[in-house]
């Protein structure tokens, strides 16, 4: 029943993107061999879960490596024997209790499933907003453990950490210390699926990991209604502006490649992104005249920046003089988020109906008039 199951699936798969070849997942291609029961995920295509007797087997697919295993998880209860047999793979007993997590975005998860005194540690303290993280570690509850690409490991096996969450990067060459202390190591990749619901969805993996799932199952189908209500919304708009997105940083504009969740975002906002097309779910590094020659007659331009004063007019074409030739410059349709005094990073990965409202009062001003912006303000011309 489950491979003809698959079978159906990957049959409308091919119908839906053209007939052209999707990569065969690793997880898919276990299918060969006795599994147990699978937990269906609805929109993410890089995390599968199988449910065993007593035990949860979790793969993730390779983001990099299309078809290849990136980590395998053996999720076993606390209070549970571990079985005899068990498939490949790292154990992590669950629900973890004293875990030491590497990103403000997943501190932020955990205290939305209500696990927080499970954190007992981080590191990247200074790029961590959240406040019971910070009220932590003032108190000693909770261990700075350094930072994220060298962290104090005598801290972390301190702390008596039974799972470090951490996101994984191509080509990074491993964790080093990290692999040798014998704790598990949870890779968050949920940054690189493709859209914001297959990302938002993998906080019910993180339910799993705190036993917390069953909230974690709820809190998603609200993101998911409220996302596609909005979406829905914004689909009745006859207008679909173009967007520009972000600006120049260090002599590259980086811009979100089309698969990328906002770039998703926006076209599911009704706005027109001008890299759409492109394959790619991580940022390009573009030339500002490349940008210039491809965006610069946007309908509206959204940047997110990092100050600890509003951005104005003045202070962004100080930036770069060349910013005055953009079309929603002349016609004053410059939204920015200050990343700095916001919950920007911390909130939208796992809310992106949040980030999405926004975009659409931004895009279709008619449409939406039941609060104020959460994280962009519109940038004005005074200092």
């Amino acid at each position: 029943m489950r491979k003809l199951f698959f079978s159906i699936v990957a049959c409308v798969l091919l119908i839906a993107c053209g007939g052209q070849h999707s990569p065969q997942s690793w997880a898919e291609r276990l299918l060969d061999t006795p599994l147990p029961d699978s937990i269906a995920f609805r929109y993410a295509r890089l995390i599968h879960v199988e449910q065993a007797d007593g035990y949860r087997v979790v793969y993730i697919d390779n983001p990099w490596k299309p078809g290849k295993p990136l980590h395998t998880y053996v999720l076993v209860p606390h209070d549970a024997a571990l079985p005899h047999s068990l498939p490949g793979g790292t154990v992590v007993r669950t629900p973890l209790r004293r875990s030491v997590v590497f990103t403000s975005v997943h501190c932020a998860l955990i205290g939305l499933l209500r696990a927080e005194e499970r954190v007992a540690g981080v590191a990247d303290l200074k790029y961590i907003k959240v406040p019971y993280v910070q009220e932590g570690v003032a108190n000693g509850s909770i261990a700075d453990c350094g930072e994220g690409m060298s962290p104090l490991v005598e801290r972390i096996i301190d702390a008596g950490a039974d799972g470090l969450l951490l996101s994984p990067f191509e080509n990074s060459g491993g964790y080093g210390r990290l692999e040798d202390i014998g704790i598990p190591i949870v890779e968050c990749a949920e940054y690189m699926e493709q859209s914001p619901l297959a990302r938002a969805e993998w906080m019910r993996f993180y339910g799993m990991l705190y036993g917390e799932e069953a909230l974690a199952d709820s809190m998603f189908l609200e993101v998911e209604a409220n996302y596609l209500r909005l979406k829905h919304q914004a689909a009745m708009s006859s207008q679909h502006p173009e967007v520009l997105v972000d600006k120049m940083a260090g002599g590259v504009w980086y811009v979100p490649g089309g698969r990328s969740t906002i770039g998703q975002m926006l076209s599911d906002a009704g706005g027109v992104y001008p890299w759409v097309h492109d394959g790619q779910s991580g940022s390009l590094q573009l030339s500002f005249e490349t940008v210039l020659e491809r965006a610069g007659q946007s309908d509206v331009w959204l940047l997110r920046y990092d100050s600890d004063k509003p951005l104005t007019m003045g202070r962004l074409l100080s930036e770069n003089e060349g910013y005055a030739m953009m079309k929603p410059v002349k016609t004053q349709s410059v939204f920015a988020c200050n990343v700095s005094t916001s919950m920007f990073y911390e909130e939208t990965p796992f809310r992106p109906d949040l980030l999405l409202e926004d975009f659409i009062h931004i895009l279709h001003p008619d449409t939406l008039n039941s609060r104020s912006l959460r994280y962009y303000h519109k940038v004005r011309s005074e200092e």
